[in-house]
């Protein structure tokens, strides 16, 4: 059981982040993306890992009346949560500014749900990787905004750019995770999701 077996199957990542289709490339996966306009909002009374798997698996929800039986559909969402507060993607520059604030010289945690979805079956899992940032300057998180513009971005930051090498202290888990997608997680769930299938 391999990547050949997982591409015998029409995947259609729903996700508009290039970082998770790029992951999902160099995985060796052939995919197409189909997007739609989600609604990200979820219940007040869920925390944590339950936001992310719950707007994951609505995503995946919304291919159901058209799924066919050669098809895995794989949606995902990322969430940093800080002190029982979801960071979501930044409204401005002032609330990206705000929640850089909030994240820096401490830890927050990336969690991500993933959704596999076929025209037999759901399985949902997530991955949550615990992040160490150093204390930032104000000068420093103006630079950050300024040149990387992160409002497409979960916690308002990427791991991969000028912020993460700079300020990352320290990275308990999967990397891939923070930068938007549990890459080997996948995988393996692919694997185990074909072989049942």
């Amino acid at each position: 059981m391999g990547i050949d077996d997982i591409n015998k199957f029409r995947i259609i990542l729903g996700s508009r982040s290039p970082r998770r289709q790029e992951l999902l490339r160099k995985l060796g996966l052939r995919f197409e993306v189909v997007t739609k306009d989600w609604d990200e909002s979820y219940p007040a009374y869920l925390t944590g890992p339950e936001i992310a798997l719950y707007v994951a698996e609505e995503k995946a929800k919304s291919f159901l009346p058209e799924i066919r039986e050669t098809e895995i559909v794989i949606t995902a969402d990322t969430i940093v949560w800080c002190d029982g507060e979801v960071l979501s993607k930044p409204s401005d520059r002032d609330d990206a500014l705000r929640i850089i604030r909030k994240i820096s010289g401490r830890a927050h945690e990336v969690i991500t749900g993933v959704c596999l979805l076929s025209s037999e079956k759901m399985v949902s899992f997530h991955s949550s990787t615990r992040v160490i940032f150093s204390e930032l300057t104000d000068e420093e998180i103006v630079h950050y905004i300024s040149r990387y513009k992160p409002y497409d971005k979960a916690g308002a930051y990427g791991i991969q750019e000028w912020i993460g090498i700079a300020a990352c202290s320290s990275i308990e888990g999967s990397y891939f995770n923070v930068v938007g997608l549990p890459a080997e997680q996948v995988y393996r769930e692919l694997k185990k999701f074909v072989s049942d299938h």
